[in-house]
């Protein structure tokens, strides 16, 4: 059986139907509800996100993906990651689905070196094994980032969907209408190879929301 293409590689893992997507993530939004944050400005909110927490998170994943590549050790890129991720509710959010993808990426790559070295790190978090996923599937940095960017833009829209009464179509055009920001991204983390250069893009409001939904006891969304 010949291996699929890099184009329809990246559209699996950005599928929403995945056993390991964003179902139970709200990135953050509904406590942003809850706190007030008007539906109208969910689009605003998506652009943050796009701007902070989703560029550090494109940026570390194209980061280990060059390390991965050039059999370099991924240890100093999680550090990294680590540093520019301050919120420990974050922190836990992202490896909880790191550890969720791996179970996914070692059943479509058994063989994949990348895969393996991920797997043998501590708690690898969500960008690291995304980048040992893109290693295995063939996918480019831009593709990767863009990949990042998309799915994060997916999970935000979708969970506004379960939380706010919206026509789907809406929801859609939001989604539509983020895009080149996601490119805008991609293209600009792209070539990243070190973990030095992951920006430190932080969003102290959205991660004060990501701490408070941590110790909320009613919630429709884990994270």
């Amino acid at each position: 059986m010949s291996a699929p293409s890099a184009g329809l590689v990246a559209h699996l893992l950005a599928d929403a139907r995945l056993p390991v997507a964003g179902h139970t993530q709200s990135a953050t939004l509904e406590p942003a509800l809850v706190a007030g944050l008007p539906a109208d400005r969910i689009p605003d909110y998506v652009r943050l996100r796009l701007r902070t927490v989703t560029r550090v998170e494109a940026a570390t994943a194209v980061v280990a993906l060059s390390h991965q590549r050039s059999g370099r050790d991924l240890r100093p890129v999680v550090e990294a990651w680590q540093a520019r991720t301050p919120s420990a509710a974050m922190r836990a959010t992202a490896r909880t689905q790191g550890k969720a993808l791996l179970r996914l990426v070692a059943r479509l790559w058994p063989e994949s070196a990348a895969v393996h070295a991920v797997a043998a790190l501590s708690a690898p978090p969500r960008p690291i094994v995304l980048a040992a996923a893109a290693d295995a599937g063939g996918l480019s940095p831009v593709a990767l980032a863009g990949l990042v960017g998309y799915d994060d833009v997916q999970t935000v829209i979708s969970a506004a969907l379960k939380l706010t009464p919206m026509d789907p179509v809406v929801a859609a055009q939001w989604v539509h209408h983020a895009l080149p920001e996601v490119d805008t991204l991609a293209v600009a983390v792209a070539t990243l190879t070190r973990p030095g250069g992951i920006p430190a893009s932080g969003a102290p409001q959205i991660e004060a929301w990501a701490e408070a939904h941590a110790v909320t006891p009613r919630r429709l969304f884990s994270a």
